[in-house]
C-alpha cells in the first residue's frame, strides 16, 4: 500500500472500530463544556509526572553466556509506560520484565536498552530510534524493538493520521535496518478513574480509534501488534487499586506485568525464539483459538476489541497485500527478574562505574549477573 492508501485505511479503521465501541453521538455545546471542564478536573487530579523511573538497562540471563551463543539485543522505544513510569524498583519496569522473560524463553543473554520518555507522543519516536541507533555497541544495531506509544497523543488530541504517520515512519526504518518491530498499541483510558463520564466514554473510543489505526500502519510498514486496550481493561476496571499506580493513570507493577506477559509471546516469536519457533516447528495457526488470515482492516478492528491479541502481516510467497494474520498467543507468568548491576544508573554514572561484579539474587548458577557480557 501506499503512504496515502495506508492513511486512508487507517482513518477507515478508526472509524469502524470507534463505532463498535458503542458510544457517543452528536455532542451539543453542553455537553462540550462539560467534557472540557472534566478534562481540566482530571489532569488536577491525575498531577504532572514527578522523577523519573527507575532504569533497567543491562545484559539479563548472562548466565547463558557460552562460547557460541549470541547477545540478544533489544531496545524499547515510547513514552511513560514503556519507561514503567510509577514503579520503584528496576525489575518491576517492562523492559526488565521482557528482557528477563525473553532470556529464559532463549536460553540466551538478553542485552537491554530502553530510551522511552515520560510523557512521549508518537513525534518522539524518530528522536528516540536515533539514540539507539547512536548508542548501539560497535554499531550493532538491536534485534528486536518493543514500542508501547499512543495514551499521550489521545490526551493531547493529536489526529489518528498524524500519530500513525509517526509511528509508521519509526516502523518502516528500522525494519529497513533488518530490526523487528513489535508495538504494543495504545491502551484503553477508558479505565483511568480520575476521569469522569461521558468523558470516559470519550477517551475508551479514541483509544480504540487509535489502536486500530496503529495496527494497519505497523503492519503494511512490516511490524507487528499486540493490542493491550482490552485485554487490561477489565483487569483495571475491576481491581484499579492493584492495577493502577499512586496516580490512578499510569499502571502498578502488577499492571506492568499483566502487559509484558502480553508482549513476550509476540516479541520472542519475532526473532525466532519463541518454543516452538526456536524448535523449528510451523507456527501452526489454531482456529479453534480464533486465529485466522483475515482482510488487514478487519483484523485490526478485532484487536482493538480484543486484548491480546497479535496481529502480523503474510509472509512467504502466498502473502497477499492487505492481509494480515490474527493470533492469540498463550501468556505465560514472567519470573522476577535479577537485574543487572548499575541498571538504575543514569547514563553518565554508568559510564564512568566501569564494569561490576554483579549483583546477587537467590542461588545458585543464576545468582550472578554482570553488565560485562560482550555484545555480538
Amino acid at each position: 500500500m501506499t503512504g496515502l492508501t495506508r492513511l486512508g485505511v487507517a482513518k477507515r479503521v478508526a472509524a469502524a472500530a470507534a463505532l463498535g465501541g458503542g458510544g457517543i453521538g452528536v455532542l451539543t455545546g453542553g455537553a462540550i463544556g462539560l467534557i472540557v471542564a472534566e478534562a481540566k478536573l482530571a489532569r488536577r487530579a491525575i498531577g504532572p509526572a514527578k522523577g523519573d523511573p527507575p532504569r533497567a538497562d543491562g545484559v539479563y540471563g548472562a548466565w547463558y553466556a557460552t562460547p557460541g551463543v549470541e547477545v540478544i539485543r533489544m531496545a524499547v522505544l515510547g513514552d511513560s509506560s514503556a519507561a514503567g513510569y510509577g514503579v520503584t524498583e528496576s525489575a518491576r519496569t517492562p523492559g526488565a520484565l521482557l528482557a528477563s522473560g525473553l532470556a529464559e524463553a532463549a536460553n540466551s543473554p538478553v542485552r537491554l536498552h530502553n530510551v522511552a520518555k515520560v510523557g512521549g507522543q508518537s513525534s518522539d519516536l524518530g528522536w528516540q530510534l536515533e539514540r539507539v541507533l547512536a548508542s548501539a555497541p560497535d554499531g550493532q544495531a538491536p534485534h528486536v524493538v518493543m514500542i508501547m506509544i499512543g495514551a499521550n497523543d489521545v490526551t493531547h488530541r493529536v489526529k489518528v493520521a498524524e500519530s500513525v504517520r509517526f509511528l509508521g515512519d519509526a516502523v518502516r526504518r528500522l525494519r529497513a535496518a533488518g530490526i523487528e518491530v513489535v508495538v504494543g498499541t495504545c491502551p484503553d483510558l477508558g479505565t483511568i478513574r480520575p476521569v469522569a463520564q461521558p468523558l470516559r466514554r470519550l477517551a475508551r473510543r479514541w483509544s480504540r480509534q487509535l489502536a486500530a489505526a496503529q495496527t494497519v500502519e505497523v503492519v503494511s510498514a512490516g511490524g507487528r501488534t499486540v493490542s493491550l486496550g482490552s485485554l487490561l481493561g477489565p483487569e483495571f476496571d475491576a481491581r484499579p487499586e492493584d492495577m493502577f499506580g499512586p496516580d490512578r493513570f499510569h499502571p502498578s507493577a502488577e499492571g506492568y506485568a499483566a502487559a509484558a506477559m502480553a508482549l513476550l509471546p509476540s516479541i520472542a516469536a519475532a526473532i525466532g525464539r519463541w518454543p516452538d519457533a526456536a524448535a523449528g516447528q510451523p507456527d501452526v495457526l489454531e482456529p479453534a483459538r480464533g486465529e485466522a488470515r483475515m482482510p488487514l482492516a478487519r483484523a485490526a478492528v478485532l484487536a482493538a476489541r480484543h486484548g491480546g491479541t497479535e496481529v502480523g502481516r503474510e509472509v512467504g510467497s502466498a502473502a497477499r497485500a492487505g492481509w494480515g494474520i490474527l493470533r492469540h498467543r498463550r501468556r505465560q507468568q514472567i519470573a522476577e527478574p535479577v537485574v543487572p548491576e548499575g541498571a538504575d544508573k543514569t547514563d553518565a554514572e554508568a559510564a564512568g562505574s566501569g564494569s561490576g561484579s554483579g549483583k546477587e539474587a537467590g542461588t545458585g548458577a543464576k545468582a550472578t549477573v554482570s553488565n560485562d557480557v560482550a555484545a555480538s
